[in-house]
């Protein structure tokens, strides 16, 4: 290769190269100046490593790619060392060494110097600092401890020393601490044998695995310290029998690791491979003993993975029925994955995929089926259609249904019953606990994965040999309390989250408010009269507004509105709040009220001369005239005509009031306060509403806008920003430029393609064993990995909790079913004959048997099914061919026994 070629790169991969060429490669990137990064990777079978030189030395500036974590200071201590604590509304994450910098530190100032200061003795609230504060001013109040992140240089060696004393190996799972060096010395072993053959070991030859074994033991005779006790012949067999093979689980997998790897070599941004990575999925082989025949090319696409694992589970692929729910990120690496791999393109075989969304321009980073004249297209229609491009035998059907409780005349019991496997790709924990319960109770196994930025996670739910998806899932994010986000917000996703808010209330909902109430005005005003309550009261006089005093007809109606929706938000807002609450007040027990976290405002003097206050009025006025159909000039967005335009408003004079109540109470769900003269005022706003609708033009509509993240020229972003930042400045809170503001306020879930691959790819190597069948637990891989740092934690899934009766047990797997329509006496007789005593019987909210009610006896002989369509007055629909009972039962003893659900078939 040319010098000259190297002369503009930065990195380079090589994933074919023997290693006498890797090594005289990576001696000129290792010394070239400045370093080229180099990058080895290999895929044999269901093997694989990765080897990474990023030169003599190499500067990681941000390890783990997380924002700098931060706290609120409540005290610092005048001691060697200082005590440090913080307020208890977030747990710290600082760690021992950490360097921090203190700002906004009352009293003791010492601090504000910029200087960062180690940290020890972390604890949640609470740290200590490297530092003599005995001679620092007495802390009063205020503060905030950020941490600053640290550079970090790694000094890698070339692989012609590292390949002799590779040093720590990065280990994915821990049930294989002694794999890595086993595996480093098969490597080498393979290129060895390539070398003497000039070919690779052929599937299924006893003849080629010994010859790699032994040419294994005799590297490492010769390795000398690096030497293993034992170098699993049966293993070695294994990957001489799959090296030909490149498998498109595996290729998925160490696509995305080696990806993020070139990212962090041209970046310097998270925490490089150092320096050998080496993986197997050895337990995904099919579990019975195949017959060499089985091996044999059969001049199809899919010669490499019959080469692996045969041709009967190659036929089990093909013939799979699956249902993939989502096809975004995820979804879309998933179809490719089995597309590649044959799955469902079979005679028998079918995969159903589903998707209610549409392509976004923001999709097309990471969602590789879809193109730009895709957008706006349903994204399961172009997903399936591309998946067939890749492979025209792949037998697929497109659907654009949610899966819920709403959609099961789609997804009805045939269709689950007939499942092979389900694999989820969803974006949201609701839809993936429904999927869930439908396949615990169809006893389907469910492939569940996730990712977020450089992380990601699969978790294999097996029926019967594992825990559901259900019983264990994270804590729910801890929501602000409202009055915290409206009136004392303290971090910047406050401030976004009330512009989010406001955004939605000022050009969606009060648009579709008005427009609600002129298309029915008996019945709108009837319910806002029945609900007679706070809101209501409050959504009518925006209403009210709209049609009446903020009613907009010409575009510089539109630019006063935005420019007292300033004064109104910025300035009065704020006065009025340090005049119900001044600097120094106190709560009822004697502390300061604007104590940490609570920051204290000052309101803002408006100036045409402050690029961002105009910005804010630009943004305002556009999007109010967008709602009331007026058209905008061109000179509203030039800031100098703008300027003398906003010029004109009249601003009228604020004075604070005696009588305004501002919510305190972090409890409180809403911010409006009740008035036993709601009702008076409600009917006094509708007759005020109906002088106004009699005057507007016939047919008059407002348009509500729907906030759309993507479109850098809507103006939406640019309101959410303005509003946030203001009122940033409001509370002295850092502000944040568009591109992090339509980060948070948009709700983006951050995802990249590298992790998305490395997900996918683990997943598929858990359907290889759940087609073939016969596994067990512990072949089974759940994974949480971590391409910033890099980490990666393989585990075994968590069996089900096991519920025994007697000489019966069960599990949350299990379900009862009874066929035939059984009466209520043979059901009961049914339960009694497995030592149960059953109670009380019911389906849905409605009693069908309690032992309590004489009644109730005569019932004894009625079917099941008669009892539930006439008790309980439930409508089973053609598609659905049994119900579900819940039995309450007791054993002999009189203990109560909690028992599977159970179905009865009467069709």
């Amino acid at each position: 290769m040319p010098d000259a070629f190297f002369l503009v790169v930065q990195a380079v991969v090589f994933t074919d190269l023997n290693l006498d060429k890797a090594i005289e490669f990576n001696d000129y990137c290792h010394n070239h100046k400045p370093p080229i990064s180099f990058i080895k990777a290999e895929v044999r079978g269901l093997f694989g490593s990765v080897f990474c030189d990023f030169g003599p030395e190499f500067t990681v500036f941000d390890v783990d790619g997380e924002e700098p974590h931060t706290g609120i200071i409540a005290s610092i201590s005048n001691d060697n060392p200082a005590l440090v604590s913080c307020i208890d509304d977030e747990r710290l994450e600082f760690q021992d060494g950490d360097l921090v910098v203190f700002s906004e530190v009352k009293g003791m100032t010492e601090m504000n110097d910029g200087k960062p200061r180690k940290i020890k003795n972390a604890r949640p609230y609470s740290f200590n600092l490297e530092e003599d504060t005995t001679n620092f001013a007495t802390y009063e109040k205020g503060g905030i401890v950020t941490q600053v992140k640290q550079p970090k240089v790694l000094n890698f060696k070339p692989l012609r020393e590292a390949i002799k004393d590779p040093g720590e190996f990065l280990l994915s799972d821990f049930s294989k601490f002694d794999r890595p060096p086993l595996l480093h010395l098969a490597f080498q072993a393979l290129d060895k044998f390539v070398s003497e053959m000039g070919r690779f070991p052929a599937a299924g030859s006893e003849e080629d695995a010994q010859k790699l074994i032994y040419l294994a033991g005799h590297i490492n005779e010769s390795s000398g310290d690096a030497r293993v006790e034992d170098i699993n012949p049966k293993l070695l067999r294994h990957f001489a029998f799959g090296a030909r093979a490149v498998l498109n689980p595996m290729a998925a997998m160490f696509g995305g690791l080696v990806g993020q790897e070139v990212v962090k070599a041209c970046s310097g941004k998270f925490h490089p491979l150092f320096q050998f990575f080496y993986f197997d999925s050895l337990e995904s082989l099919p579990t019975e003993n195949l017959d060499p025949s089985d091996f044999k090319p059969l001049n199809s696409r899919y010669d490499a993975q019959i080469s692996v694992f045969g041709s009967k589970l190659q036929k089990k692929l093909e013939d799979a029925n699956l249902f993939v729910v989502g096809s975004g990120a995820l979804g879309c690496e998933f179809l490719k994955n089995l597309a590649l791999m044959g799955v469902s393109c079979g005679e028998q075989g079918k995969l159903t995929i589903t998707d209610d969304d549409v392509i976004e321009k923001s999709n097309l980073s990471r969602q590789f089926l879809f193109r730009d004249w895709n957008i706006g297209q349903a994204k399961s229609t172009v997903a399936a259609s591309a998946a067939a491009l890749i492979n025209p035998h792949l037998k697929i059907e497109a659907l654009q249904n949610r899966v819920n409780a709403e959609t099961e005349n789609v997804f009805d019991d045939t269709f689950w019953e007939n499942l092979s496997v389900v694999v989820n790709a969803l974006d949201n924990v609701n839809a993936r606990l429904y999927v869930d319960q439908r396949c615990l109770y169809f006893q389907k196994p469910l492939l569940e994965s996730g990712t977020l930025g450089a992380k990601c996670n699969t978790q294999m739910v097996i029926p019967h040999l594992t825990e559901n998806y259900g019983a264990s899932r994270d804590p729910p994010e801890k929501q602000a309390p409202m009055c915290t986000v409206h009136s004392f917000p303290h971090n910047i996703d406050h401030c976004l989250t009330w512009a989010r808010s406001e955004f939605e209330g000022l050009v969606e909902k009060t648009p579709a408010e008005v427009n609600a109430y002129l298309s029915n005005p008996a019945d709108y005003t009837n319910a806002m009269i029945k609900a007679g309550d706070a809101q209501s009261r409050d959504t009518l006089e925006r209403v009210l507004e709209c049609l009446e005093k903020e009613k907009c007809e010409t575009f510089q109606d539109c630019i006063a509105w935005a420019r007292l929706r300033f004064e109104d938000y910025f300035a009065d807002r704020v006065k009025q709040l340090i005049f119900t609450f001044p600097e120094e007040a106190s709560t009822s027990t004697g502390a300061p009220f604007w104590s940490a976290p609570k920051r204290f405002p000052h309101p803002l003097q408006f100036s045409t001369a402050d690029p961002s206050h105009l910005h804010f009025v630009m943004a305002a006025s556009i999007l109010r005239a967008e709602t009331f159909g007026i058209s905008v000039p061109e000179w509203a967005k030039h800031p100098k005509t703008l300027a003398e335009a906003v010029e004109k408003v009249t601003v009228p004079e604020f004075q604070p009031r005696e009588d305004v109540k501002i919510e305190t109470d972090e409890k409180a769900i809403t911010l409006s306060t009740a008035s036993v003269d709601d009702a008076v005022v409600i009917n006094e706003l509708i007759r005020k509403l109906e002088q106004c609708r009699h005057k507007a033009p016939p047919g008059y509509r407002m348009t509500p806008i729907q906030f759309e993240k993507d479109d850098d020229t809507n103006y939406h972003m640019d309101l959410i920003a303005g509003l946030a930042n203001m009122r940033a400045r409001n509370y002295s809170i850092p502000e944040v430029d568009k591109l992090k503001a339509k980060f948070i306020a948009g709700r983006i879930i951050p995802a990249i393609a590298t992790s998305t691959a490395m997900a996918t790819g683990l997943v598929c190597l858990e359907l290889y064993k759940v087609l073939n069948g016969g596994h067990q637990v512990e072949d089974y891989r759940n994974t949480f990995a971590n391409l910033a740092l890099p980490l990666f934690s393989m585990a075994e899934p968590v069996p089900p909790k096991v519920i025994k009766h007697q000489d019966m047990s069960w599990t949350v797997w299990d379900r009862w079913i009874l066929k035939d329509n059984p009466t209520l006496r043979e059901l009961l007789r049914w339960l009694k004959d497995k030592g149960l005593d059953a109670y009380s019987i019911s389906h849905g909210s409605c009693l069908l048997y309690n032992s309590m009610f004489p009644r109730h006896k005569d019932r004894m002989d009625r079917n099941m099914v008669d009892l539930v369509r006439e008790v309980a007055k439930a409508e089973l629909p053609p598609y659905r061919h049994h119900f579900d009972v819940v039995v309450a039962c007791e054993d002999d003893e009189g203990n109560d026994v909690d028992i599977p659900p159970v179905s009865i078939y009467f069709s």
